[in-house]
């Protein structure tokens, strides 16, 4: 069973359960969607900009970070309520950090 910092011994095996028996999901899938996630929206602005203009040929090897964000809400869809909170207070980290308004252009207030 993967380990997700933050989530109960009974969200994870919610989670393997559904990895186990969805015809979506494989073993690993949410743990390895999340890290996407959150690698994704560290990254520097420019990167950012970079991938929503021209879209990045990594994403076909390495995995796209905005369908692994859809994949954790439909996965947040389908646990239990109490088990879908806290993986929701996970991901809701990451979105914040997404959500965060850009610095302005000239840093040093001119």
């Amino acid at each position: 069973m993967p380990v997700v910092d933050g989530l109960s011994s009974r969200a994870l095996s919610e989670i393997t359960r559904l990895e186990h028996t969805r015809n979506y999901l494989r073993p690993g899938d949410v743990s390895a969607a999340l890290g996407l996630w959150r690698k994704y929206v560290h990254q520097p602005e420019r990167d950012l900009w970079h991938d929503y203009e021209w879209g990045n040929v990594h994403w076909y090897c390495c995995g796209d970070p905005l369908k692994a964000r859809a994949l954790l809400d439909t996965v947040m869809r389908a646990l239990s309520p109490r088990s879908a909170r806290e993986l929701r207070m996970i991901v809701n980290r990451s979105d914040a950090v997404w959500d965060r308004p850009s610095p302005p252009y000239d840093v040093d207030g001119r």
